[in-house]
Formats: C-alpha cells, structure tokens, sequence
C-alpha cells in the first residue's frame, strides 16, 4: 500500500498535481512576495540591479531588482510632521478636516518616493560613506554641542530624550544612510552656476523703468434692460455651480465663563498660613555656591586613572597651603577648556545641574574648603567653595498678599471646574438635549444662525467652535460637544440644531442673481468693447493725448515706473511690463482692469534698462549667488526625475 502510494506520488503526473495545488496557495501570498506594494506597504520603489541595467521588470528576472518599501508607519510618521507644521504655521484656523485631503496625502507619499528613489540611485553609484564623515556631520549638529563644542554627554543625552529615543549606533546608521542619499543631490545642488552676462541681464531687468501714459476709461453705464425668461434660463443652466447655497447650521450653545461667575470669598487668615506652611519652601532661595575647580582628565585604561588621581591629589594639598593661589593653579594645569582661562571660575551653582558626585562633594563643604579628588566621568577634580548664599526663607507677612492672590485664583478655578464638572455631567445623561443642564445649573441657552463657515459671528467665529459646529459627529447625531475652550475658563458646550447641506439654489430662489449676473456680464461686455475699440483707434495712429478729449479720458502720466511697484495695482504693473518696447519712437499699446473694475489703456513710450553702475557690487554678488542656487537646485531636482523614470514605481493609495 505504501508502495503504491510512493509511485503514485512521484513522477510527472504529481509533478503536475502539485502545480495545480500551488496555484491557489500563491494567491493568498503577501504581494510583496511576488513584486506587488505589500499589505503593510503604501508604496515601493524598484531598480535594476546595477550590473544589469536592462532586465526586464517581469518575473522571473523581476526577483534581481533591488527595491525599497514605504511603510504605512513611514508614511503616517511624516503626514503627522506635515500636520504639526501646518498647525504651527496656521495657528487657530487650521482645520485638521481640510488637512486630511488626498491631494495632501500624495504630495507627502511623493517626497517619501523621491528620498527612496535618490536612496537606490546611491546604491547603484557605489556611495559608501565612512565613519570619519558620519562623525564630523554629528559634531556640527548644534542640538549635542555645549559652548559651541561637540559634547559626548549631551549627544547621549539627547539621544535618550529624543522621539523616539534612539541609540548612539541607530543614529550614525541614520545619519550614514541620509548623507548617502543626499550626497548627489546635494552636488548637483552646489554645482549650480550663473554666467557674469546671466546676472547682469537679469539685473538690467529688475532695475528697468518704463514711461508711461494710463487712459482712464468712463464708468459703463449701468445694464438696466430688460431680461427675458429664456436668457435667464439659459444663463441658470450653463452657470449652474455659480448658484449654490453653502452648507450652513443653526447651534444652541451655553458659555461657561469664569469671569462672570459671583467672585469666590477672600481667604482667611487661618487658611492662608495654612497654605504658606504647605509651600514654604516656594518661598525659600535656592542655595547657590560660588565655585572653582581644576579638572585632571583620564583615560580609560587603569595607569591613566591613577597618573590622574595622583596629580590631582598632589594639586589638592597644594592648593590647601596658606596662601595658595587656587585660581593660577587651576589655569596651570586644568584640563577644562571652559573655566581654565577664568581660573577654575564655574559662577554660582545650584543642585541638580552639576554631576551627581561633584554637586555632593560640593555641598558638603564650607566656604574656603578644598575638596578633592573627586572622580567623576570627565575625570578627576579639585574642588573650592568661594562663597554660599541663598537658602533663606521669606516670612509669612511679606508674602501674605501674593498668597491670598493665589488662593483667590485657586477658588475661582476650582467653582469654574465644579460647575463645568456638573454641566458636562447632566450633559452625559442626555447628550442629545442641552437645556435641561443648562437650566439644572442656572446657565442661559443661546442661540445662533443659521451661518456658514464664512458668515459665522460670535462664539461661532472661534476656529474651534466653528469646525465642532460643522463636524460630521454633531451634524450627524445631534449630540451636545465636549466643552469647547474659548480661552482659560472660558469654555462654550453646543448643539446643532439645523443643518442645510450645499446644494444648489432653484432657480426662483436664484432669479435675481440670475438676472444681476446677465446685468453684469452685459456690463463687462460692453466695458471690453469700448476699450477694444479704443485699442483699434490707437493701433491705427491715432495719440492718447488726441483721443483724450472727444472719448472722456482720464489720462495720467506715469514717468518712470519701476518694475514690480504696485502702481498702478500690482496686475497692471505686471501687464504693463508684458508689453513690448516701443520701436521706432510708436507705444506699445494694451489694456488692464483696475480694482474697481474699470478698464484703462495703457501707452509705453520709453523703455529705460536698468543702470549696473547703480547696483552696489555686493548685491550683484549676491545675485549671481542666488541665480547659480536656482540652477544648483533645477539640476538637482532634474537628476530625481531622471532617476524616478528609470526606476519601477508603485503606490496602494487604499492604505493612505
């Protein structure tokens, strides 16, 4: 039986059988596996292998291509980044809502491609960087230096704190692996340069003046025709989004406000000498000690620490001698570079900043004391206490004031927190009614709107209040908010009461925009052919100045108009330079819209470029620079693009 089983199982036949099982099983695979972006991946980033360039991208020869995923831990990482910029930028009016957009999500998806795509590109150039660089890059990194000098402690130290806290290894792998995809980048980036005749053109450009003569045209009558049904209904249905009614809601709210809550009772006396016993030592001075010392460093190996000990114990009995010049010892033969010049001079020191076993040698001393040695990871000390001061409590009296201040604070705080406290509670007992909190605990229910997110006043105005209002939970369920801070004890709780989704207004209710638009658009119509016309005229020879009289226009001269001047608005000015140079002694003509709607047509009689001799040659300097930046990082941005068409790239926007 066995036997049989045996044969039957080997061969062809089970050959083929096993293959049709396998099918299936490989459907159930993570995709990453077989070349797919992966189920925890949003995005992943393949190259050929760098010794062969051309292999095809499909399986098997796919299994060579080196690759790079973007996890979805990656990703949300640098969204929150993203997120807590835009939230310190925008301040109160950002709104986590519009930040949550798709097009938000691919621009940051699209960053972390370009790092994976210039990371592969420095593995298929062979970059490696040694450990020389990797150390001098974290050397200048301000964050572990103290007084401007790279610290090991503090490097640890900040490390430890960090989010997330890593280790000294994971952050030179971290730090070895950013140097090795910016390397190209970045040379691409300094490599960047700008020719003398470049810089000068452009600056002749910047500097150019223009003459100018603007022709104010009348204002347009305006349209008071009759419109017809039919061009109504035609205008409503060809500019039918230009009719929307914007989402609005309609709250009841009750405001919290400790400021006018009745004012809590003054403290008695017995309270506050309570009180001041509880926080005596707020009262108290920390003890400072002027203190000097001479540092004798120390290797790690044993001979080294006990050479160490030795000179420092010898420096110690000297400096205990009648007379003994501690500071000119300590500039002879210390070893701190920050206190040697100052003669062991480290000021005035508190506990909890030096040390542990230097701050209690140091506190355990009187003023005069020589203390030493004492061994500490920067080596072996000599230590002096110069002077003592602090320690010394206030009396009851001279603080008494500013303690009935606090504990007046301290109960206005603590009704504010008891009636909130209540209110939130009965809230929670019914979340989908206000008033019968309100009214359990004495506080008024306002009303408000119905308003937009633009139109909002009042409490609603408050960026806080207003995207509670329009948010999916209180729209949709109808329930009371979580107490909303307006500014410290200060909160607001609300409801909505009426939600009217954006939708686009009928048309009997859009009838008269409708017609204002058709008005307007008449108007405009109009406005435009009378300068078109005028255009014509001047086109066919005729002066600004000739025409002024019989077509009413305001001209006013503009001699001398710098480029970029917001004269006369900045979208004029701008057209203004668009315009040809006059040739031949004849204006170049066009036409632009001021703000208040008019048209006016323009004349550029003269064209004056800019005068390089006025142009101080520091600031030519610094335009050549800022060109060849310019040109360093197009390049650079050039080399990404390049890279990321040559390289296989795919994204699962689902796991966004």
């Amino acid at each position: 039986m066995l036997q049989k089983l045996r044969d039957k199982t080997s061969g062809w036949i089970a050959t083929a059988i096993l293959g049709l099982l396998m099918i299936p099983f490989l459907f159930v695979i993570d995709n990453s596996y077989l070349g797919g972006v992966g189920a925890n991946n949003v995005a992943k980033v393949q190259a050929p292998p760098s010794w062969w360039k051309s292999a095809p991208s499909w399986w098997p020869a796919s299994l060579l291509w080196r690759h790079h995923e973007i996890t979805t831990e990656e990703f949300r990482t640098r969204f929150e980044q993203m997120r807590m910029q835009a939230r310190e930028q925008q301040g109160d009016s950002f709104d986590p809502r519009e930040f949550e957009t798709l097009e938000n999500k691919l621009a940051v998806l699209d960053q972390l491609i370009d790092e994976q795509v210039v990371r592969l590109a420095a593995e298929e150039a062979g970059i490696v960087i040694g450990d020389a660089a990797v150390r001098d890059y974290i050397a200048t990194i301000p964050a572990f230096q103290r007084d401007g000098k790279f610290d090991p402690e503090q490097y640890r130290l900040a490390l430890a704190q960090g989010a997330p806290p890593r280790t000294p290894a994971q952050f030179e792998q971290l730090v070895r692996d950013s140097l090795r995809q910016s390397i190209i980048p970045s040379a691409l980036a300094q490599s960047g340069f700008a020719t003398k005749g470049e810089s000068e053109r452009l600056l002749k450009l910047l500097g150019e003046t223009r003459d100018v003569e603007i022709a104010l045209l009348p204002a347009t009558e305006a349209d008071t025709a009759d419109v017809g049904e039919a061009e109504i209904k035609q205008w409503y249905e060809s500019h039918v989004q230009d009719f929307r009614q914007p989402e609005s809601v309609s709250i009841e709210y009750v405001e919290l406000d400790a400021a006018n809550m009745p004012a809590a009772a003054a403290a008695d006396e017995a309270t506050l000498r309570h009180r001041y016993q509880e926080e005596k030592a707020r009262f108290v001075a920390p003890e400072q000690r002027l203190a000097s010392h001479i540092l004798i460093s120390a290797g790690s190996d044993p001979d080294s620490q006990k050479a160490a000990q030795a000179k420092a114990s010898k420096l110690a009995a000297e400096a205990r001698q009648p007379g003994a010049d501690f500071a000119a010892l300590a500039k002879a033969n210390s070893d701190d570079p920050g206190s040697k010049a100052e003669g062991g001079d480290l000021g005035w020191v508190e506990k909890g900043v030096m040390v542990q076993p230097f701050e209690e040698a140091l506190f355990a001393m009187k003023p005069g004391d020589v203390s030493g040695p004492v061994k500490t990871e920067f080596g072996y000390h000599v230590l002096k206490l110069r002077e003592v001061k602090g320690g010394e409590g206030k009396p009851f009296e001279e603080v008494r004031d500013q303690l009935a201040a606090e504990q007046l604070q301290a109960d206005t705080e603590r009704a504010f927190n008891e009636l909130s406290g209540r209110l939130v509670d009965l809230v929670y007992k019914n979340p989908t009614a206000l008033e019968p909190a309100a009214k359990e605990v004495g506080l008024p229910v306002q009303v408000l709107g119905p308003f937009t997110r633009t139109s909002a006043t009042g409490v609603a105005a408050n960026p806080a209040v207003l995207r509670a209002a329009f948010s999916d939970v209180l729209v949709q369920d109808g329930t009371v908010s979580d107490p909303i801070e307006i500014t410290p004890n200060h909160t607001v709780m609300i409801r909505v009461t009426a939600h009217t989704p954006e939708q686009v207004l009928p048309l009997d209710k859009a009838r008269e925009k409708v017609i204002a638009a058709i008005r307007a658009d008449r108007a405009e119509k109009a406005s435009l052919k009378a300068v078109d016309a005028l255009l014509a005229k001047l086109a066919a020879g005729q002066t600004l100045q000739a025409l002024a009289s019989s077509e009413h226009l305001q001209v006013m001269p503009m001699p001398g108009l710098p480029r970029m001047a917001p004269m006369p608005s900045v979208a004029a000015n701008q057209a203004i330079f668009a315009a040809p140079v006059p040739v031949d002694g004849t204006p170049s003509y066009g036409k632009i819209e001021m703000d208040d709607g008019r048209y006016a047509v323009f004349a550029v009689t003269k064209v004056t470029p800019g005068d390089l001799a006025q142009v101080p040659e520091p600031q030519q300097v610094m335009l050549k620079q800022q060109l060849s930046q310019i040109d360093g990082a197009a390049a650079a941005k050039a080399y990404v693009d390049a890279m990321r068409k040559r390289f296989k790239v795919q994204t699962e926007e689902s796991q966004l």
